[in-house]
């Protein structure tokens, strides 16, 4: 049971040491949905500060919640603040954040860390991560990853009233995750983010490790659980896989109720369609919220696409996508 916020206030509130001073954003890049913001225009407000980067599907996650504290507790003294940093080298164009902002609703001020800059000034190391502030911009606390969203609201509930803040509403808030927001079925997940660009990938069971950096033809090897390969006409860089022929696939064999791929087209505004094969066949109701049913997509934009979503029993399963133009790039597997 859920105690009251008097009640935790009144003699079991959480220990909240002081971790430090809440650090400056002058070196962020540049800001979405606001006009820069200092730590002295955060006093009085209670801050969230929140890592994120677009593909991270962990961030992803965590996104409901974030949304659902920055509109219920705005107008009690709570300022949000997103801090973009990106992984990808996509990730660093403002255009492309500003568009998956606004497709996932991140309407609360957005500094872009496209330096690190922000991201070393809190010694920073993980999407996604959240830092809290009180009101006298003093951080009280912090969480790395996905989980402890019970904890992380009665702390923001704690130091609203420690403001000054009346009439919080002690219930905690109830979020109604849709596609990739959905939080992973951990009891089932047996695979782990895996990257297609040899910098920093595992599980490559193609031949032809010797071609990275230029264009190689490769075919598909028979795979073991958590070994991944190409068939077709390929460059794997160190950043990604690019295909350069129609009928490029890329196959995976994993464990696990989701399958998302982090990928897009080379050149923006050329679509790429694709079609996602399950066992060798189309994914009919498996079919994550980016395929259909019998298997086609399109890629459209760079991001993490959902591809498969299934229901029911899990087990060992052979992913494959077919690129039916060129110019697609795949970035990372990810999986819930």
């Amino acid at each position: 049971m859920i105690r009251s916020v008097a009640h935790r206030l009144a003699g079991d509130r959480p220990d909240l040491p002081v971790e430090g001073r809440l650090p400056s954003f002058d070196r962020a890049t540049g800001w979405l949905n606001s006009e820069p913001l200092t730590p002295d225009e955060l006093r009085g407000r209670v801050a969230l500060i929140d890592f994120w980067t677009y593909t991270c599907v962990n961030w992803l996650r965590t996104l409901p919640y974030i949304r659902a504290w920055a509109e219920k507790y705005a107008a009690q003294g709570l300022s949000v603040i997103g801090v973009h940093t990106p992984e990808f080298g996509f990730e660093h164009d403002a255009d492309n954040v500003r568009a998956q902002a606004d497709d996932l609703r991140v309407e609360y001020p957005i500094a872009l860390d496209n330096d690190y800059g922000v991201w070393t000034a809190f010694a920073n190391h993980f999407w996604p991560a959240v830092y809290l502030a009180d009101a006298e911009g003093r951080i009280r606390y912090h969480h790395f990853g996905e989980g402890e969203y019970a904890m992380t609201e009665m702390v923001i509930q704690q130091l609203l009233v420690d403001a000054g803040a009346e009439g919080i509403d002690e219930n905690l808030v109830s979020v109604d995750p849709q596609g990739l927001e959905v939080a992973a079925d951990w009891l089932t997940l047996r695979s782990s983010e895996t990257y297609v660009g040899y910098g920093q990938s595992v599980g490559f069971a193609s031949s032809g490790a010797a071609a990275f950096d230029e264009p190689h033809g490769y075919e598909l090897p028979r795979l073991q659980v958590n070994q991944w390969g190409l068939s077709g006409r390929w460059t794997v860089a160190r950043h990604a896989g690019l295909s350069h022929d129609a009928g490029g696939r890329i196959a995976f064999r994993f464990h696990a109720r989701d399958l998302n791929l982090v990928m897009g087209p080379v050149v923006r505004g050329a679509p790429v369609p694709f079609r996602v094969l399950l066992d060798g066949l189309p994914p009919g109701a498996a079919a994550g919220v980016d395929a259909n049913p019998d298997g086609g997509g399109t890629l459209r934009e760079q991001r993490t696409y959902q591809l498969i979503r299934q229901s029911g029993a899990i087990a060992d399963r052979l992913f494959e996508i077919e690129f039916l133009d060129a110019g697609a790039e795949a970035y990372c597997f990810t999986f819930g």
